[in-house]
């Protein structure tokens, strides 16, 4: 038999109460866990960044870099110059797929690195390297075959290209450079340049490196061979927020000390915590008359404040209330309104009073009684005046 308590309940109705008010408050909780379950979870191996090594896309550069991997070389993929400019070191190769978006400080930063360069379309950086002696062309022919026409061995391995971009060169001096795979206007689809033990090479087609044309004709030995000179290979991307700063060593800011999931789950939080308050918030209703049970007269409320003022010996604010009644009373009278300085109140007194500025502003305005004769003739005077302004 269900026991049924006093108030009309019994544990089931109550349980169902429970659940009602309490049923949102577990899902919004049950939903921040599972968002918190799915943040911790490691973030995917892939992205949609043209040329990038985890892209798997038409446009990507996973499949180079996979075979790269493959062959024994460590691809470093890096979004900053300052990150790139850290790992380019001697013996290792740095590739950089654009310098749009480099400031001159970033491009001669990456310019004075000891390791090789491989450059996609980067005229500012190419010059850069190479004292200007080498740069790109922006005329950009129709995708063609191009056989090597060099001497170069990694060109020759290649034996032909499929590319539409071109790198030009106004090569000079001792220093050993190559130019292959010709196009109609005189510039070049590939250019090497060395001096001493380091060797800068130009891609005109950027593209070139991409998944969907990498297996064309000799792009895969061109782009093997030239990529994997050294065993450490930095591929960097320029971020679009990269400015280039460097941080002192040792210096950490608080997001770098936060895990990478704090920031999702910070905001999800908020989310679920305004949600639960606009929820659960309870609007105020319409106010409600409610009769007292004991009326007090006002005159027993002014007589009770003034008590507690004189216990208190409290005679600036009894003083303070009387000045401050008498100069609304007054003000109410001569029309003058409640927001006017107290110049034009005293104003409109001399002229209904007849009495002197100096003594109105002293009556109304002066320095408060300091016992409870003073308070008395203070009130006696302010009496007086509304009597005046009220009689005149």
């Amino acid at each position: 038999m269900t026991a049924v308590l006093g108030d009309g309940t019994t544990a089931a109705t109550r349980a169902a109460g429970r659940w009602q008010r309490w049923r949102w408050v577990l899902v919004a909780v049950l939903v921040a866990a599972v968002a918190g379950v799915a943040a911790l979870l490691p973030e995917p191996r892939t992205s949609a960044t043209p040329l990038a090594p985890d892209n798997p896309t038409d446009s990507g550069g996973r499949a180079l870099a996979q075979v790269l991997g493959d062959q024994g070389v460590e691809v470093e993929y890096v979004r900053t110059s300052a990150a790139a400019v850290a790992a380019a070191r001697p013996g290792s190769t740095l590739m950089v797929t654009s310098d749009l978006a480099l400031s001159r400080d970033q491009v001669e930063a990456l310019a004075g690195t000891a390791a090789d360069l491989v450059l996609l379309d980067s005229p500012a950086l190419a010059s850069a390297a190479t004292d200007g002696r080498m740069s790109f062309t922006t005329t950009g022919p129709a995708l063609a075959r191009h056989t090597a026409q060099c001497a170069d061995p990694d060109a020759r391995a290649a034996g032909a290209v499929r590319a539409g971009g071109a790198a030009s060169t106004g090569v000079t001096g001792p220093w050993s450079s190559t130019l292959c795979f010709p196009l109609d206007d005189g510039s070049h689809v590939y250019g090497s340049w060395s001096q001493d033990d380091r060797r800068i090479d130009l891609i005109g087609d950027a593209l070139l490196f991409s998944n969907s044309r990498v297996t064309e004709e000799g792009n895969a030995a061109l782009a093997l061979r030239v990529l994997g000179r050294h065993d450490h290979l930095v591929w960097y991307i320029p971020a679009l927020d990269d400015l280039g700063a460097q941080p002192e060593p040792g210096a950490s800011t608080v997001t770098s000390l936060l895990p990478p999931q704090a920031l999702p789950l910070g905001l999800l939080s908020l989310v679920v915590l305004l949600t639960a308050a606009i929820w659960r918030g309870r609007r105020l209703g319409p106010v409600v008359a409610e009769r007292l049970p004991v009326v007090v007269r006002a005159a027993e409320t002014t007589r009770g404040r003034a008590r507690l003022y004189r216990r208190g010996r409290a005679h600036g604010h009894a003083a303070a209330a009387l000045r401050a009644g008498a100069a609304d009373r007054c003000a109410r009278r001569l029309g003058v309104p409640s927001s006017a300085a107290p110049e034009h109140l005293i104003d409109a007194l001399v002229r209904a009073t007849g009495r002197d500025a100096t003594t109105l502003g002293a009556l109304l305005y002066g320095p408060p009684p300091t016992d409870d004769a003073g308070l008395r003739t203070l009130a006696r005077q302010l009496d007086d005046l509304e009597s005046e302004v009220h009689h005149p």
